[in-house]
């Protein structure tokens, strides 16, 4: 009776064909600690297959705008014990917090591109006095 042969894991390689993902990318994440070698074979690296998983979570995060360090912070920012609803929900909420302000700055400064399209100043000095006055009278208390 032989035995199974020992699971020698996967190469970067082949987990890059599987992922789509080069292998310089790998070494990334494997430098930011979001994914870990199980061990080197002649100076090559050798991944779990669990680090399919890992991918998918880090690819799920950057979906959902997260940066590195906010994935970092994820997998391991947080006491052991702490379940993913929790990690999720307080990374979420700052994340959905910062989206909203970049929401509303976009919207400002679509609604300001707007204004410069119809914009029929003879000199850019006039536009910048006219910016100015419209800013003043906005900011005057009779206009609150």
């Amino acid at each position: 009776m032989t035995s199974a042969p020992r699971d020698m894991g996967i190469s970067i390689g082949e987990v890059g064909r599987r992922t789509g993902l080069r292998a310089s990318a790998l070494r990334y994440y494997e430098r930011a600690g979001l994914i870990h070698v199980l061990r080197r074979n002649g100076g090559h690296r050798v991944y779990d297959p669990s680090v399919f998983e890992s991918l998918a979570l880090i690819r799920l995060a950057q979906d959902a705008g997260f940066t590195i360090r906010e994935v970092k912070a994820l997998l391991s920012g947080f006491d052991h014990a702490t379940p993913a609803s929790a990690r999720w929900q307080s990374l979420a909420q700052r994340k959905l917090d910062e989206m909203i302000a970049r929401i509303e700055r976009a919207q400002r400064m679509r609604d300001l591109l707007e204004r410069l399209l119809r914009c029929e100043c003879e000199t850019l000095g006039q536009c910048v006095r006219k910016r100015v006055a419209k800013l003043a009278s906005e900011a005057s208390p009779e206009h609150s």
